[in-house]
């Protein structure tokens, strides 16, 4: 899936940032906030719909909505961008298939290896018993 295609349907604003900054912290709103609501978007397919909202089910608001914010750089513009790689990076991993899992046997040495560790820590328990002379 090509993520640029989603652009029209992002929504910026922004705010002051918090933190440290200096002369400027209280006057630049640098902090970035991105918005896009995957239940309006005209340019997802309803399968495109329901795979963003089972994946990113915990990212969303109650109205659908995704939103992103970035707020480490010194200027808006610097945020903007990162918050849309992170958004793009975000709708990628969504959509990506995991990969299947094979069943494999665990190997002779670690099976021994757990096998002595065991060991070693009854040995410790069976000291700390009382012994009867």
């Amino acid at each position: 899936m090509d993520v640029t295609r989603l652009q029209p349907d992002i929504h910026y604003q922004f705010a002051r940032s918090g933190g440290a900054g200096g002369q400027n912290v209280n006057k630049v709103a640098t902090k970035a906030e991105l918005r896009f609501n995957i239940r309006d978007s005209a340019l997802l397919t309803d399968e495109e719909r329901v795979i963003l909202e089972e994946k990113l089910a915990n990212k969303l608001t109650t109205d659908g909505e995704l939103v992103l914010t970035h707020q480490t750089e010194r200027t808006q513009l610097a945020n903007k961008e990162k918050v849309t790689k992170k958004f793009y990076r975000l709708i990628e991993k969504a959509f990506e298939k995991p990969k299947p899992r094979r069943a494999t046997k665990p190997s002779k040495a670690s099976v021994e290896e757990r096998i002595t560790g065991k060991k070693r820590k009854g040995d410790i328990k069976e000291n700390r018993k009382r012994v009867d002379y």
